[in-house]
């Protein structure tokens, strides 16, 4: 499988679109906003950074959808009020690179422009500088900018998906899957693989933080917002439970077991130690900050309605579960297992997703790492 053919979120504005599932990744964004924000004024009062004429932002892995400018506007907004502390007569202009790779529905991105810009003078006024969006497609495990010409750049829910799956799921000699049954490190997974789901992680990692080093200026930040874990190989994931929704269809032989047991996920859930041990290594940024905080899968669930009764309410939070998964999932999940199983495949989802809530209180960690080129 061709990760970079494949991997991007569900298109559009229907029912199973990013955009309309896209609430538990608002609350993420917001959530790292005060990491993002000390990173940015300590560079500025710490380091005695000066702005320049133009100042230059990446979001890398934009997606499409509502929040796809957010991370943007909370930028220019720490940059207005860095500004108005230092008494600036007028901000830096501003150039904005939205990466993601091709398969991205970046036309509906580029329809948000106008009323952006139009809310953005309405907000900022005459003082603060002109801001121009731009498009940049391709893989930010490769190279996309030229030498030292980036200031800040930032990602969220991007850096955990690989470049492609790790080659050692497979044995080299006889062919035979490693990870029968499972899509990503489960209780059943054998050492090699998780020893293969990390060092891919680390492969593509280094190679992020490579590239990057070349197109930031000295001083310029990173600041990234990836799923986590307290212990990487930890099978407890959400991707879990969909993989034991895969095989309950292949129990059914409504899925083929083959096809289950060639696929997996280009996921990886780092800890801590094993995100700062690859920017240690590679040596070209500092470590600023690396907070760590929790949160529910079913965060940005929408607030209950009077009339909705506990187990109508649990049924609302398993689709809504379901459905953002699926938005995610699901260009992926149709390459290996064709188009006509996924409504029965997110629906059958919903209901393990509902039975684990009852039984426990799922939680998932998240890393918000801050890095400062050397």
């Amino acid at each position: 499988m061709e990760v970079e053919q494949v991997l991007h979120m569900n298109g559009g504005v229907g029912q199973t679109s990013y955009a309309n599932n896209s609430s538990l990744q608002k609350v993420v964004i917001s959530t790292a906003r005060r990491t993002l924000e000390e990173s940015i004024t300590d560079q500025v009062y710490c380091n005695k950074v000066v702005f320049p004429e133009c100042l230059k932002i990446a979001d890398l892995g934009c997606s499409s959808g509502p929040n796809t400018l957010t991370a943007v506007s909370y930028i220019l907004d720490i940059i207005e009020a860095t500004c108005q502390s230092l008494n600036m007569n007028k901000s830096p202009a501003f150039q904005v690179f939205l990466n993601d790779l091709p398969g991205n529905d970046f036309n509906a991105i580029f329809r948000s422009f106008s009323s952006f810009y139009e809310r953005l003078k309405k907000e900022k006024g005459d003082k603060f500088g002109p801001c121009f969006i731009t498009a940049m497609p391709g893989s930010f495990y490769g190279r996309l900018f030229p030498d030292n010409s980036m200031h800040i750049v930032h990602s969220s829910y991007s850096l955990h998906w690989l470049s492609q799956v790790p080659k050692e799921l497979v044995n080299n000699i006889t062919g035979e899957a490693h990870n029968k049954g499972n899509i990503y490190i489960s209780e059943t997974s054998p050492p090699v693989v998780f020893k293969a789901y990390l060092n891919q992680f680390q492969k593509d990692f280094i190679n992020f933080i490579r590239y990057r080093s070349e197109e930031i200026v000295p001083g310029g930040i990173i600041v990234l917002t990836i799923i986590g874990s307290t212990k990487s190989d930890s099978p407890k994931s959400i991707w879990e439970i969909l993989g034991r929704t895969l095989n309950d269809m292949v129990k059914e032989n409504i899925i083929e077991a083959e096809s289950l047991d060639n696929f997996n996920m280009p996921l990886y859930f780092p800890n801590a130690e094993e995100v700062k041990r690859v920017v240690q290594e590679e040596g070209s940024f500092s470590v600023q900050k690396l907070n760590a905080f929790e949160m529910a899968w079913d965060a940005g669930f929408p607030t209950a309605q009077e009339d909705d009764n506990t187990n109508n309410e649990k049924h609302k939070r398993g689709k809504y579960v379901s459905d953002y998964m699926r938005a995610v999932a699901e260009p992926i999940l149709v390459k290996q297992f064709g188009e006509t199983i996924m409504d029965e495949l997110f629906s059958r989802f919903a209901e393990k997703i509902i039975e684990s809530m009852a039984q426990e209180k799922w939680q998932y960690v998240n890393l918000v790492i801050s890095l400062t080129k050397n």
